[in-house]
């Protein structure tokens, strides 16, 4: 029988653990996020983070644009956040209404409120290695939701698919760092790869976020692998009135050749929002470091 790596569970476990910290510190922790337009899904994921936020005593501040605002008014809106020393980060809800703005959009955060990780600094400082930076949520979220399982990474073979900036990417230069608690050997797969199967049958891990329903499927897996799926695919299900959620990997047909599998929902989505809070509170205690030093 698989371990289901439960990450509404884990995500508690690690939120209650920042939760008491907060509780500990003098300085209180606060989260600015800029959504623009009127994405229905985003609000869901917005909603979801502010009051997990709030719960942990991280003052949580919504900053909400038109689908309207120029590049402009976003800039400008991220520049007074930038220099509110009350704020400790800044993410912006992604995506925006018009995608060729987000790269510009990200690199305006500063580096020391950049607690989604997404700006071209922290995926640079991800890169090399630094320990300053703030890593990407997703990326973290699979990393500390297989360490919650006691699943190692060192010396494994992890094959990522899928190579977005956002996830796939920046996990496969995560778990490939010379570190004790990452040290893996990756294989990044995508739309381009030949032969597939053969390399996802050799895998120790596989980590799939590629948004097709089901796509990983028993046949490419060998038994004892561990299966984090990433994806998100909604579709509506006429017999309940409602959209369903659906991961990328055939969870059913696969979980009995599994060690461990990840389900979805209730897999690595909590997670991502608990490393939110996670960076959060990185960033008040580095900032107000700094305070600190800079005031001696």
């Amino acid at each position: 029988m698989a371990i289901i790596l439960d990450g509404t569970a884990a995500a508690k476990r690690i939120l209650l653990r920042i939760g008491e910290e907060i509780s500990s510190l003098q300085i209180r922790p606060k989260l600015a996020i800029v959504f623009v337009g009127d994405n229905s899904a985003s609000e869901i994921y917005v909603r979801n983070k502010l009051t997990r936020a709030r719960a942990l005593g991280i003052d949580a501040q919504l900053v909400r644009l038109t689908a309207k605002s120029t590049i402009g008014d976003i800039l400008g809106t991220i520049e007074r956040l930038n220099a509110d020393p009350s704020v400790s980060g800044i993410i912006v809800q992604a995506p925006l209404p018009d995608n060729s703005m987000q790269s510009t959009v990200f690199n305006a955060i500063a580096a020391e409120k950049d607690v989604d990780g997404f700006s071209d600094r922290s995926i640079a400082k991800l890169v090399r290695g630094a320990s300053d930076g703030f890593i990407s949520c997703t990326p973290l979220g699979i990393c500390e939701l297989l360490r919650e399982f006691g699943i190692g990474i060192s010396g494994k073979h992890i094959v990522v698919l899928g190579r977005s900036c956002i996830v796939g990417r920046p996990l496969s230069i995560l778990l490939s760092q010379k570190s004790e608690n990452f040290n893996g050997t990756v294989t990044l797969c995508h739309s381009g790869t030949k032969n597939l199967a053969s390399l996802t049958a050799m895998a120790d891990i596989i980590v799939i976020a590629i948004g097709k329903k089901f796509f990983l499927k028993k046949h490419m897996l060998r038994p004892g692998v561990v299966v984090v799926d990433v994806g998100i695919n909604r579709e509506f299900d006429p017999n309940a009135g409602k959209y369903r959620i659906f991961g990328d990997a055939d969870f059913d047909g696969i979980r009995d050749m599994c060690y461990a599998i990840s389900p979805v929902p209730g897999g690595v989505g909590p997670m991502t929002v608990a490393m939110l809070m996670h960076n959060t509170l990185a960033a008040a205690k580095l900032q107000h470091l700094q305070a600190d030093t800079a005031a001696l």
